[in-house]
């Protein structure tokens, strides 16, 4: 191998391993009623990801443990998995639960603590969960969340989230989690208009009770908000693991929301 082609290989591997695959999903009521085969199941779903993000872990006994379960089944999968949990969310008019992030911590390292996002917690039921990781000597900031639901008008929450990219203006953010909201609802215009653009446009997350045909998906509630200017977007998706199952009914024992997913590097 000549150098110009030695160079240009070390280019393009550097290139293709700077790309990170970040997955978010809404685990229904994830605690100690999730059994071993399940957690097994999520773990094989989520296993060739970098950065993993989970919201409904439930706030009392049994979340935590059930996101060290996920991550023991995760190390046994062929990579080193490192986990962090949040404390219980400070609604006292709604559901509390808790988030956790987990990673790989061959090619992704967590500055920092995580915290709970404290400005707008009177505003917001189940106030964000912050983490910083750095990839490559880059960082990315993942906020997590979940909103109250559709019919609590969650867009009463989410008109908040406009301030939080001034809030944390040296932070290079990224918006992921169940919004139980459509993003073309006009209260994600503020955050377009500042470059953040989501990573899914008329892509329902939700699943129905019963299936109606091919027809398995409720609603467009779960996304990603990322900034064009300072991450570079490769491709996103989101994951039918339901199929993998014989009817809603079994597949909704996993959760009633399926994972979603972004591929990118950082600018």
């Amino acid at each position: 191998m000549n150098k110009i082609s030695c160079l240009l290989f070390l280019f393009f591997f550097n290139a293709f391993y700077s790309q990170t695959k970040l997955l978010s999903w809404n685990l229904e009521n994830f605690g100690k009623s999730k059994s071993d085969q399940e957690i097994d199941f999520i773990a094989n779903t989520i296993k060739d990801f970098d950065i993993v993000t989970i919201q409904e872990v439930v706030a009392g006994n049994g979340g935590t443990q059930a996101i060290a379960k996920l991550a023991d089944g995760l190390n046994r999968k062929g990579s080193k998995w490192n986990y962090a949990v949040s404390n219980p969310t400070s609604s006292t008019a709604y559901k509390t639960e808790r988030y956790a992030f987990l990673w790989k911590t061959n090619t992704i390292k967590l500055k920092g603590k995580p915290w709970l996002e404290q400005r707008f917690h009177l505003e917001i039921d189940r106030e964000p969960y912050f983490a910083t990781f750095e990839i490559k000597g880059k960082t990315i900031t993942i906020a997590s969340f979940h909103a109250i639901t559709k019919n609590k008008q969650p867009e009463t929450e989410i008109k908040y989230f406009k301030f939080l990219p001034q809030e944390y203006a040296n932070l290079n953010l990224i918006f992921t989690g169940d919004f139980n909201c459509p993003q073309s609802h006009s209260v994600f215009n503020p955050l377009k208009k500042m470059g953040y653009t989501p990573i899914l446009q008329n892509q329902k997350t939700s699943l129905k009770t019963k299936s109606k045909g091919e027809n398995s998906l409720a609603s467009e509630f779960d996304n990603m908000f990322y900034k064009s200017s300072s991450i570079h977007y490769i491709k996103s998706d989101v994951i039918l693991f339901y199929k993998k199952f014989p009817s809603l009914k079994e597949a909704r024992k996993i959760s009633d929301h399926i994972p979603i997913w972004i591929e990118f590097s950082l600018n």
